[in-house]
């Protein structure tokens, strides 16, 4: 008795599936040419939204300038050092003293004399 009740709530079930996809069969029953015309005609009367059709392509423009001219500038400006790469403004390298062994000597001896009378912090005694 369980045994039909069961096969019979399959069969039921069943039944119910096959008929919800016939239902949903004529709604995808457009043909795929159909479609991307219905598509590429909403496209060029601009009734899609963002995100629907491919990015428009953008037009390279050519320069008004020769190649050697461009290239004649670059060598100026590389030698007046005004080029800096790919656009970027490149901050001047500050000159750099040069640090003489007296000053050295003096940097350590006033460091010494810190570290004796107490005056530096753990971990910046001179050793």
């Amino acid at each position: 008795m369980k045994l039909k009740l069961i096969l019979a709530a399959m069969i039921a079930a069943v039944s119910v599936m096959a008929q919800a996809q016939t239902a949903a069969a004529p709604a995808a029953s457009a043909a795929r040419a159909d479609v991307k015309a219905e598509a590429k005609a909403a496209a060029k009367a601009g009734e899609t939204k963002g995100g629907e059709t491919a990015a428009p392509t953008v037009d390279k423009t050519k320069s008004t300038k020769a190649r050697a001219d461009v290239k004649a500038e670059a060598k100026e400006a590389t030698k007046t050092g005004e080029a800096h790469d790919a656009g970027v403004a490149a901050p001047k390298p500050a000159k750099k003293s040069k640090s003489t062994k007296e000053e050295r000597a003096k940097v350590k001896a006033e460091a010494k004399a810190a570290a004796k009378a107490g005056e530096t912090k753990a971990g910046e005694t001179a050793k």
